[in-house]
């Protein structure tokens, strides 16, 4: 799943938290040494009603986490809390990662222009860094025009250029030292875009674990009768011809091309190739692929970003089987993985 994607679900929880006049706290890793479940930037909802939304341990810490989020709620302070977890004589709790965890418990109050903003910014899909202050809570918002939102009175120069610097690069939060001040950035960008070209049932599973995955799904299919929200509730955009895309869904998009029917797939294909694409997937034999490729005048052979047949190998044989296959190969690229198996793996989140 994006970030974008995650914090929109968390701050949905928090403002539905707000309409029944209750309080809230974001629960955001800031801080991993080892090994552990999520990545620094992971954030989670807890409410005063024992409602959570998220996960920062995998369960094992939440519970021992939302005692301190009570405390946070209550008091209206934020909250540090760090977690050795190599330490078992303190914890016994057989927790498989081995590493140390530090979390930021920031109450989320209603009506605070700030978190209004960030709402307003999530839903627009619009890239912004989240810059806050440890341990004092202090927070702000860097967009990617440059506008600072919260508190910027006192925010150094130094932390402001490396929050849009991050927008720019692949990093996930990041903590920056100045003075005796500590800051965490955490560059949040929008989903990927994904153009998965057919609207056949086998394309059905792929849209769902796509937008499970975090990407922004379009569905492009001529045919009406199939390509109807009815069967891809989860894709943003259902298009019915190449020339109704909005630009900017195309530039820089993933692709998956799965027609069924050469002619469809090579007008796609050659779309996709004109759009400075992150990623194309063609479903069917190599040789078909290169067919079309030869068809459309594209000189250009397999490999680089077109992904021929797409998917991974894992033996997928239902259509089901064949969308995990396909999705998984997104998100391995995605992560600049091989997607090869983990087993013997000392370190997974490098």
């Amino acid at each position: 799943m994006s970030q974008l994607k995650e914090f929109r679900t968390i701050m949905s929880s928090i403002k539905s938290v707000w309409e029944k006049d209750k309080k809230a706290a974001i629960v955001i890793l800031i801080g991993v040494n080892g090994s552990a479940y999520r990545l620094p930037g992971t954030k989670m909802m807890m409410a005063e009603d024992a409602e959570m939304m998220g996960t920062i341990s995998g369960g094992c810490l939440e519970g021992d986490i939302y005692g301190y989020a009570e405390k946070a709620i209550q008091d209206e302070t934020p909250l540090l809390k760090h977690y050795d977890l190599s330490e078992n004589e303190i914890w016994s709790l057989g927790i498989g990662c081995k590493g140390s965890l530090e979390i930021l418990i920031l109450p989320a109050k209603k009506d605070d222009p700030y978190w209004e903003t960030t709402e307003k910014l999530l839903n627009e899909e619009e890239e912004f860094s989240l810059i806050l202050e440890v341990p004092t809570g202090v927070k702000a918002l860097v967009t990617k025009y440059g506008e600072i939102i919260g508190d910027s009175e006192d925010l150094p120069s130094i932390v402001y250029d490396r929050a849009l610097k991050s927008l720019k690069s692949q990093k996930r939060a990041e903590v920056l030292m100045w003075e005796d001040r500590r800051f965490v950035i955490d560059a949040i960008r929008p989903s990927q875009k994904l153009i998965v070209a057919g609207s056949g049932k086998d394309a059905i599973p792929v849209v769902e674990l796509a937008a499970k995955a975090g990407f922004s799904v379009t569905v492009l299919d001529p045919r009406s009768e199939f390509n109807r929200e009815r069967y891809f509730p989860t894709a943003k955009h259902l298009v019915e011809l190449p020339e109704n895309i909005i630009s900017e869904n195309v530039s820089g998009a993933w692709w998956v091309i799965m027609n069924h029917l050469q002619s469809r797939d090579e007008e796609a294909l050659h779309l996709a190739l004109k759009s400075n694409p992150k990623y194309i997937g063609v479903l069917g034999p190599v040789s078909r692929t290169q067919e079309m490729l030869l068809n459309i005048g594209a000189d250009l052979t397999i490999g680089e970003n077109i992904y021929s047949p797409v998917g991974l190998d894992i033996g997928a044989e239902t259509m089901e089987e064949v969308a995990i296959s396909i999705v998984s190969e997104l998100m391995a690229v995605r992560s600049n993985r091989e997607g090869k198996s983990l087993k013997g793996k000392v370190k997974i989140h490098v």
